[in-house]
């Protein structure tokens, strides 16, 4: 009984670890910021990182639903995506495809017949860089 107790107790200790957080930077043609994605899954986290080392070549265009709220991590846009909601692709509609300017400057338009479910994704968005927290540049200034 004893030893049931404490398989019982350590599967639900293991339950509570929350994944792993991280943060991605990319950008998009003729957008002057890099725009920062929160990502709290283990698997997206990990294909993120092959695609900035070259391991991932097909499905590396970043899209996710946004959410219209500036975030710390995200300082130059009044909106963000939706961790939950994250993924990669290779192609995707035209429907979903603007820059993150256009997107910023039409963002009272958004989730309606602009950027229809709130989805956004950017057919030329790239990759930049993986965010350290604690590290800041001059394009991203996270506030952690």
């Amino acid at each position: 009984m004893f030893k049931l107790v404490v398989l019982l107790l350590a599967t639900l200790a293991a339950s509570f670890v929350a994944a792993e957080t991280a943060y991605f930077a990319f950008k998009t043609h003729g957008s002057y910021h890099e725009f920062v994605v929160q990502l709290n899954d283990d698997n997206k986290i990990a294909e993120a990182r092959r695609i900035l080392n070259g391991e991932e070549t097909n499905s590396v265009h970043v899209m996710g639903r946004i959410k219209k709220s500036r975030v710390p991590y995200n300082p130059h846009y009044d909106f963000h995506y939706d961790p939950n909601t994250v993924s990669f692709f290779l192609q995707a509609i035209e429907v979903c495809d603007a820059s993150f300017d256009y997107v910023e400057d039409h963002l009272d338009e958004a989730c309606g017949a602009f950027l229809p479910g709130c989805f956004h994704c950017p057919w030329s968005s790239t990759l930049t860089r993986e965010i350290k927290q604690g590290v800041a540049s001059s394009s991203c200034n996270p506030f952690w």
